[in-house]
Parts: structure tokens; sequence; C-alpha cells
């Protein structure tokens, strides 16, 4: 006889109560994503991105560049850590928490092996729920993003260049893939 499985239904308050370890926790829909510290071309690649997005919104106000640790929290049972993330000033100012601006511009993860399941399936559904108006996984081996929107139920894969036009803003983000990829990589 096989012992049953139990499933635990997990919220932002569990999560908060685990211990202080190292390790990022989040949860999605009630289930449970742990993942390890990230490697430094990992880190690279989220400090290269925040830069280029914090200097963009320097010249449009439209919003404030974030990077984790740091709580996004949709509700008790959808609370997760983008690597990278955008919000929305408030008041013309940034906001000192989440619940400030209650919404997203944008989200992004940079892959690893032990997050592409959670990045590409659990948040790309998780950030078409919540309408963020773009969400992008940048997947370092192959030199390529894959932007999603809550409009499309495929994400487009970017090699070359990446644009991003946040509402409110009068010119656009352009991003040169390649010549990104290379300063991440150190080539």
């Amino acid at each position: 006889m096989e012992m049953p499985t139990v499933k635990r239904d997990w919220t932002v308050a569990d999560i908060h109560a685990l211990p202080d370890d190292g390790m990022r926790y989040e949860v999605i829909d009630g289930e449970l994503f742990v993942t390890p510290a990230p490697a430094f071309r990992h880190q690279e690649a989220v400090a290269k991105l925040y830069v280029i997005l914090a200097e963009y919104l320097q010249h449009e106000r439209v919003g404030h560049a974030f990077f984790a640790p740091a709580d996004v929290v949709f509700s008790a049972r959808r609370g997760v850590q983008p690597d990278v993330f955008v919000m929305p000033l408030v008041g013309g100012r940034r906001p000192e928490h989440f619940d400030d601006a209650k919404r997203l511009l944008l989200a992004a993860e940079i892959l690893s092996p032990s997050t592409a399941r959670a990045d590409r399936v659990a948040k790309r559904t998780l950030y078409r729920d919540e309408k963020v108006p773009a969400y992008w996984i940048i997947d370092l081996d192959a030199r390529a993003v894959e932007r999603s929107t809550p409009d499309e139920s495929r994400p487009e894969i970017l090699v070359d260049q990446l644009d991003w036009l946040p509402d409110g803003a009068s010119e656009p983000l352009v991003v040169d893939l390649p010549a990104y990829f290379r300063a991440v990589l150190d080539e």
C-alpha cells in the first residue's frame, strides 16, 4: 500500500516564516519554488540589465528599476522575486513597497538550469495573469531573450535587438543584444 502524497498549499506568509538560509523562496499559486544563490555570471547579467534600465528610466520618468531580492506580492498565494523589475512611479516618486504601486511595468529573469521550469512556465503564466505588460527571460546560453506579453500565448524570441516602450514613455529603450551578451559573458 502506497503512502498518500501530501501537497501543501503555500502562502507568502509561510515563506516569510522560513529561515534566512541564502535560498530564494517564492510561491506561485500555492506551489513553493526554492532556488540557490545565483552564480556570478547570472549576477553579472542582472547588474548589466539593471544599469541599462535605470539609465533609461532617468530620462523616461515612468518607472523605477529594482533587482532581487525584493518581494513582489500579488496575493497571499503569489509572491515572487524577479531578478530585475520595473514598477511605475507613485506620485512622481519611486515606490517604497510593492503595495504602493500594486503592479509591474516589466519583469525579467535570467535563465538558469535550476529556474527554467519556474521562469518559463509558472512565472510566465503568473505575469500574464497579472497583466504585467512585458516579461523577459534572458537565456545566456542561447544568447536570446524570450519576450512575453499578456496578449500573446507564445513568447517572441529576440537575438538582435530588444525594444521596450512602457506606457507614458516618449522614446523606446533599444538594447543591442549581441553587445549585451558580449559584456555579460566577458568576450
